[in-house]
């Protein structure tokens, strides 16, 4: 079985400022390591060749739980790795990647448990993101009413980011609201730029505009 590949979108285009710094895991700090996996997961996203990005996945997730080991009360380091996770699932696919991302579930969960409202309440915005994505019962854990909470509780933290406006307006729209996904996504194109992050803002907006066109020109 084969997972679709826009399940693992919303993971592709959450990127930092590609720097040529490696992901080393014996950072001195847990700021510098978040930002060396940062920067590795960006480049293996969007300058590596598709082929080459199974195995540099492989590689940063090693980086990312070695980073946990060092923090294990840190929750970015558990977010990051819930990302990687979760993009290297998208790349791969089946049922592998499945249980890729019920990792990343567990790991945002964990994350929850330690600092709620960590990276400006990202882990709503990726848990909320799982829930309307994956699969249902039996297959996966995949529940719309928890989304639309948890989507709701990022929009709380974070009312103005890009991020949580595009996924609420995504999820919006998937559930057949086209009126209030509008409004969403075009609150998601007026956020303001975050300056550490112009390849994701750039990404994030064309996926955006794509989805606007599609909402607006369906039938």
């Amino acid at each position: 079985m084969k997972l679709s590949h826009r399940l693992f979108a919303w993971l592709l285009l959450l990127g930092l400022v590609v720097l040529p710094v490696s992901a080393g895991a014996d950072a001195a700090s847990p700021d510098q390591g978040l930002l060396a996996i940062k920067q590795q997961w960006a480049h293996i996203t969007y300058q590596l060749p598709k082929d080459q990005r199974d195995a540099a996945y492989a590689a940063l997730e090693k980086d990312a739980d070695a980073l946990i080991g060092q923090y294990p009360n840190r929750a970015e380091p558990k977010v990051w790795q819930a990302i990687v996770l979760g993009t290297h699932a998208g790349a791969r696919g089946g049922l592998g990647a499945l249980a890729m991302v019920k990792r990343a579930r567990d790991l945002l969960q964990q994350a929850q448990q330690i600092d709620p409202n960590a990276l400006h309440g990202s882990i709503y915005t990726t848990l909320g993101s799982l829930y309307y994505q994956v699969p249902g019962w039996p297959l996966g854990f995949g529940d719309k009413t928890k989304a639309r909470e948890l989507l709701q509780r990022a929009l709380q933290i974070n009312p103005d980011g890009i991020d949580p406006n595009y996924f609420y307006g995504d999820f919006l729209y998937r559930n057949g609201d086209k009126g209030a996904a509008l409004a969403a996504l075009n609150k998601a194109l007026a956020a303001a730029p975050r300056p550490d992050q112009p390849v994701a803002d750039q990404g994030r907006r064309e996926q955006i505009r794509a989805l606007i066109n599609t909402i607006t020109t369906s039938h």
